[in-house]
This record gives C-alpha cells, structure tokens and sequence, in this order.
C-alpha cells in the first residue's frame, strides 16, 4: 500500500510539473513578444521625438519669417504645424498604452 501511495504522488508531481514546463514556455513566449513589442515602441518613440525635432525647427524658422509671410500663408503654415502636433499626441498616447 505504502509504495501504491508513493507511485501515485509521484505521478501527480510529474503532471504538475509537466503543467509548470508548459506555462513556462508559454510564458518565455509571452516575454519574447512583449520585449519585441517593447523594441517597436522604442523605435516609434525615435521617429517621433526627431520628428519633433524637425517641427520646432520649422516652428522657430516660421517665427523668423513671420513678418515676411503673408496671413494666408501664416494660417497654412500654423494648420500644418497643428497637424503635425496632434499627429505627434496619437504617436506619444499610442506609446504610452
């Protein structure tokens, strides 16, 4: 009877552990995809912050050139930069989930 009881024990230890190999690897995967995901942001967050980078230089040339620039082509230029900002918010709020 003893050695019936240590079979069985045995057994359910195999299938726990058969059960913990599998969440393991299923988390191991979950991780792979997570640290890819987590690269796909980093890139994205590149892109956006030069792409910044290039907007406040044309804001700052268009503050230059202000005087100069006719109001038509002031509301332009402000409606593209406005664009280009909020296009910037979905980029950062996308990167923030």
């Amino acid at each position: 009877m003893y050695m019936e009881e240590l079979v069985q024990q045995l057994r359910r230890i195999q299938e726990k552990l058969a059960i913990l190999q599998k969440q393991q690897q299923m988390l191991q995967r979950e991780n792979e995809r997570l640290l890819l995901q987590v690269k796909v942001y980093q890139e994205k967050d590149q892109l956006v912050q030069h792409r910044m980078t290039e907007l406040e230089t044309q804001l700052e040339l268009a503050r230059t050139i202000r005087p100069q620039m006719s109001e038509e082509d002031r509301l332009a230029l402000e409606k593209r930069i406005n664009r280009y900002l909020k296009e910037i918010d979905k980029c950062i709020a996308l990167l923030n989930e």
